[in-house]
């Protein structure tokens, strides 16, 4: 029979070990997962470059600066446009279905909760209570109802928002590092160049890559508006007059899409330092992708205008004597 101070001392020596032994599993865990994702990177570099020479270019165009062109281009239309897609159409039937019923449908709410508070016995010495109380309880109702319908029509908010991004992040990024990776020395993308770029290993002298990249992003910012048909403008107006009203109570009035533009337009301003910094073969894929970008919003905004003109103009004719 073991001693007390002895069992003691075994019992610490066994949770000494255990702990090494979870420490020790833990780093081999992290050294695999690292050296799994730089054999990844590696193989994505090494494949890019032999795409970039078997592809049968003509000898004017440059094969590195060419092929990242094309397969940002493929990549996009694979993997992020049908994405966009699928959210500007769930966006339309939120603006142009849900939004509508709602507001043909606030009136049977409101006279439901009238009805409500009277059979509550609900009483107020000030009229501006009454209002308050009203719209305290009309809101989630109108909440309730508006989530119902965005969940009757496939058109919930949330993964409208988030998928797009999402599905752009990881192509982006992967993207940005493996052409990186590339571009590190000693590297075959030292002796091409394009346009003001001396060589796609190094960024570009004369920063004029970054700017156009700037330019691009914030071009995507104010030509939103070029593509805005009549309904969208009405509904504008109206959130103007409202937010108007609101501001000669002396509330507070947060315009959620104006922090959006204006933050954009900061974004804009800072991916030009940043792109000044990185090398020419990731500022190439930089510039292709915004202004792939660009001519996307432009052709998902020209759509969405006229289809909702033409349902504006379809169900005007239909509600017409």
């Amino acid at each position: 029979m073991l001693r007390p101070g002895l069992s003691l001392t075994i019992r610490r020596c066994a949770i000494a070990q255990t702990r090494q032994d979870a420490a020790g599993f833990r780093v081999s865990h992290r050294l695999s997962r690292r050296t799994f994702i730089s054999s990844a990177v590696q193989g994505l570099s090494d494949g890019f470059l032999d795409l970039a020479i078997a592809l049968p270019y003509p000898p004017s165009l440059p094969a590195y600066t060419t092929t990242i062109i094309l397969l940002t281009v493929a990549s996009r239309l694979a993997l992020t446009v049908p994405f966009s897609i699928w959210a500007r159409r769930r966006q339309w039937r939120a603006e142009n279905i849900v939004v509508p019923e709602i507001k043909k449908e606030m009136p049977q709410i409101q006279r439901q909760v009238l009805q409500q508070m009277t059979a509550d016995g609900f009483k107020a010495s000030k009229e501006e209570d009454i209002k308050r109380e009203f719209a305290k309880r009309v809101q989630p109702l109108a909440d309730a109802r508006r989530k119902e319908l965005l969940s009757k029509y496939h058109c919930s908010t949330l993964p409208t928002m988030i998928l797009p991004p999402l599905t752009q992040l990881p192509l982006f990024v992967g993207s940005t590092i493996v052409l990186s990776k590339v571009a590190q020395a000693p590297t075959v993308l030292d002796f091409e160049s394009f346009f003001t770029i001396t060589s796609l290993a190094h960024p570009d002298p004369t920063a004029t890559l970054p700017i156009i990249l700037g330019l691009v992003t914030l071009a995507n910012v104010e030509t939103a508006r070029w593509f805005i048909g009549a309904g969208a403008l009405e509904r504008e107006k109206k959130v103007a007059e409202w937010t108007a009203a609101r501001r000669a109570k002396g509330e507070n009035v947060i315009e959620p899409k104006k922090f959006i533009q204006a933050s954009l337009r900061g974004l804009s301003v800072a991916r030009i330092l940043v792109a000044a910094m990185v090398p020419g073969s990731v500022q190439i894929f930089w510039v292709t992708s915004a202004v792939f970008g660009l001519f996307q919003s432009w052709i998902l905004e020209w759509w969405y205008s006229r289809k909702t003109d033409r349902h504006l103009r379809t169900s005007t004719s239909a509600t017409a004597p």
